[in-house]
């Protein structure tokens, strides 16, 4: 433990100059200091669970991603997607796997999860939880290649059949699926897409319809949404709503919960009922819970509170169901 936090200590050192050159929040364009930061932070992951987990990264491949020059050397490559590997230090026999998604778009699965991790870990889980294509920390091309509903979902799935082809200590009938906003968007499109691959979901405070997101949302924001697709949603609604969880609420075949909260300031609730009234319409059985007003707003159930606690145990409790 002295070990690690002198190496801690070092990365800071070494990292202090970059820090000092940004005001806080440094700008997201700043692909050379995210991916310092992303360095200290895989130290970071050691010192939060070094004690209850194996902590492994790799990396793994999944489709192309877009070349500026489609002929040119490697262009067509599979790219290389890392992801994190979390095993329990008290793991015997088979455990079931956990594909964990992290939120944010263009952010990555930094340490603020590690009380999240230590929670599935202590329940005998591993888990997965893949850097999709976009994520911050790994350089400009990886960071522009985001593509919002198409090929970063692939990532996900290739994420989780990575780890039933490689991971000796995961029973391949028992794999489930979470994640919070972004991450709960992405967790519905992987069961609606593949819904055999997954035997439960959560899917916390989910993006879910990108349509009415557009809508609610300003300008700066749409424009954002049109580098990530090509086009506005006023230009192609049909292409947003492709990419839009409530359109394929017909597929879901995988047992599922859901939860939001009626002051989300990130994910309007009314997103969410909409994707919980297409599911009904469609006749499908789920769960879910929408939260009145409860603190915290969007992350209400991702911070420490006495309320958020309770409600991963209902999370927790229904991935049970299916999973242990």
């Amino acid at each position: 433990m002295r070990a690690m936090r002198r190496i801690v200590l070092a990365l800071l050192l070494l990292a202090t100059p970059l820090l000092a050159q940004q005001p806080p929040p440094y700008p997201t364009y700043d692909r050379e200091l995210e991916a310092t930061t992303k360095q200290i932070d895989d130290v970071m992951w050691h010192l939060k669970l070094g004690d209850a987990a194996n902590i492994d990264k790799v990396e793994l491949t999944s489709k192309p991603g877009r070349d500026d020059n489609p002929t040119g050397q490697g262009a067509g490559n599979p790219m290389i997607i890392p992801a994190y590997v979390f095993t329990p230090k008290t793991l015997r026999g088979k455990a079931p796997l956990i594909v964990f998604v992290h939120g944010g778009v263009h952010a990555d699965m930094d340490s603020s999860y590690a009380h999240i991790i230590r929670e599935l870990l202590d329940q005998g889980y591993v888990i997965v939880a893949p850097e999709y294509r976009g994520s911050t920390g790994y350089g400009g091309y990886f960071y522009d290649q985001i593509d919002y509903g198409g090929a970063e979902v692939d990532d996900v799935k290739a994420a989780r059949d990575w780890a039933v082809e490689n991971l000796t200590t995961i029973d391949t009938k028992r794999i489930g699926i979470l994640g919070w906003s972004h991450g709960g968007y992405q967790t519905l499109m992987n069961i609606f897409r593949w819904p055999d691959a997954y035997q439960v979901a959560y899917a916390g405070v989910p993006v879910s319809d990108l349509v009415q997101r557009m809508g609610y949302k300003g300008q700066g924001y749409r424009n954002t949404f049109k580098d990530f697709i090509g086009k506005e949603a006023k230009d192609d609604p049909m292409e947003y709503r492709r990419r839009s969880p409530y359109f394929h609420a017909d597929k879901l075949a995988t047992p599922l919960l859901i939860h939001t909260n009626t002051n989300d300031e990130d994910v309007n609730v009314m997103e969410v009922e909409h994707l919980i009234d297409a599911l009904k319409a469609n006749g499908k059985k789920f769960e879910y819970k929408i939260y009145q007003a409860a603190p915290g707003g969007h992350r209400f159930n991702r911070i420490d509170t006495k309320l958020a606690k309770e409600s991963r145990q209902e999370v927790y409790a229904f991935l049970a169901k299916y999973l242990k």
